[in-house]
């Protein structure tokens, strides 16, 4: 474990994740990349774990990605191949995640971000990926999920330009869903995180697998699946959290 990612859970179904090195712009190091994946296992394990709000400490940063110091540390390519891709974590949390942004968001933290399922950002939220300026690309998903939420063109702009472009253009394009006032990000956060908890558990982790299969897959087979995941939540009796409700206005 490390003090540089802090992981809690609260009684109201609302976990969070926190990179705590603001004098580093909350750069990933390999101690953090493990605390993100055991936070993932845990989040994942976790029944009454219904949404998750990802952040960074200070006024700075989201998160600026990858130390590049930690580079050197891996012996070879084969090394950094079978590495923990801790972006790659977050879009295996099975659980609903929001992103919290704002300062600057690039490189590895853009690929947090983009693999979280909505992002919330302050005005001075930068949102980037300077990787090609460095001689490569993001492997944590990065031309993938940017090319699935902003398309073909927008997504060539930014990883193709590698310049950051800022948080009202980036709510323009649908890069982020929530814009709000300076400060207000990780509040609004938790106040959608509210929301989504308040369903049931079967509830939140269905819908989010339904949403993420249209993306790996074309409609056909994916509408049989969300098909399935809503026969699964009926007989699991599921459907009761509704039916009991409506009955209750009613009444």
């Amino acid at each position: 474990m490390t003090e540089h990612l802090i992981f809690k859970k609260g009684d109201d179904g609302i976990a969070e994740i926190i990179f705590n090195r603001p004098e580093k712009m909350n750069a990933i190091h390999r101690d953090m990349m493990v605390a993100i994946r055991d936070a993932r296992r845990a989040i994942n394990e976790d029944d009454d774990i219904r949404c998750v709000v990802v952040h960074g400490v200070g006024e700075r940063a989201f998160c600026a990605g990858t130390d590049l110091t930690v580079l050197d540390s891996y012996k070879g390519a084969w090394a950094w191949r079978n590495r923990i891709c801790y972006s790659t974590e977050f879009r295996r949390i099975k659980k609903p995640t929001i992103a919290a942004i704002k300062g600057w968001c690039v490189g590895g933290g853009l690929e947090i971000a983009t693999n979280c399922d909505i992002r919330v950002s302050a005005p001075s939220g930068k949102l980037g990926a300077p990787e090609v300026k460095h001689g490569w690309l993001g492997g944590g998903g990065q031309t993938l999920m940017l090319t699935r939420l902003v398309g073909y063109g927008y997504a060539s702009l930014i990883c193709m330009t590698g310049d950051p472009i800022d948080a009202k253009e980036a709510a323009r394009i649908g890069l982020v869903q929530v814009l709000t006032e300076e400060g207000a990000e990780l509040s609004t956060a938790r106040e959608i995180a509210g929301r989504i908890a308040r369903h049931t558990a079967v509830a939140t982790v269905t819908v989010k697998d339904g949403i993420r299969a249209s993306l790996s897959s074309t409609l056909e087979p994916a509408a049989r699946h969300e098909n399935d995941l809503m026969i699964m939540a009926f007989a699991m009796g599921n459907q009761r959290a509704g039916i009991d409700t409506f009955k209750g206005r009613k009444e």
